[in-house]
């Protein structure tokens, strides 16, 4: 009884363990060279810097993912509720002429970055991407504060923002 106890606690305390929230971008995210709309490199951890000191919501989505584009209304009420907040999208697209385009149709408004290889890349990998869209909220000193939600309304990226205020 001892035994099955015991082997209980631990494989609770590995299940909690892998819930735990990443806090801090891995390297290999950070090194990732992304594509600005003017088609420049840039290094996911450049475009971070350039944010520092200000709150972060990154959305990572696609043009074609319908449940992304489902999802624009929610983000743009967001965008209204938090204007001082940087929105940073990071697009999924498989070419550069489809996210332009999709930025366009969709009227997505933000600072906007293309991936060099798409959800199953480096990038997607280093933030164990499994669905998008994907939320997610930086603070003010490149902390990763809220490192997963898969809608724009969830509660627990309200209550991040309201605490980041």
């Amino acid at each position: 009884m001892k035994k099955i106890f015991a082997l209980l606690v631990i494989a609770i305390c590995f299940a909690s363990c892998s819930q735990a929230q990443q806090t801090e971008f891995k390297e290999e995210a950070l090194l990732n060279t992304m594509k600005s709309i003017e088609n420049q490199d840039i290094t996911f951890q450049d475009i971070i810097r350039k944010h520092e000191g200000k709150t972060i919501v990154i959305d990572v989505w696609a043009s074609w993912c319908s449940d992304c584009i489902k999802g624009m209304p929610k983000v743009k009420a967001l965008q209204e509720k938090y204007p001082d907040v940087t929105y940073l999208f990071i697009s999924m697209d498989k070419n550069f002429d489809a996210w332009i385009n999709g930025i366009e149709k969709y009227d997505v408004q933000g600072e906007h970055y293309l991936t060099s290889d798409g959800m199953k890349g480096v990038f997607g990998k280093s933030i164990k991407l499994d669905w998008i869209p994907r939320y997610m909220v930086v603070d003010k000193t490149g902390k990763i504060a809220l490192f997963k939600v898969i809608e724009a309304d969830d509660e627990k990226l309200i209550e991040t923002l309201e605490k980041l205020k």
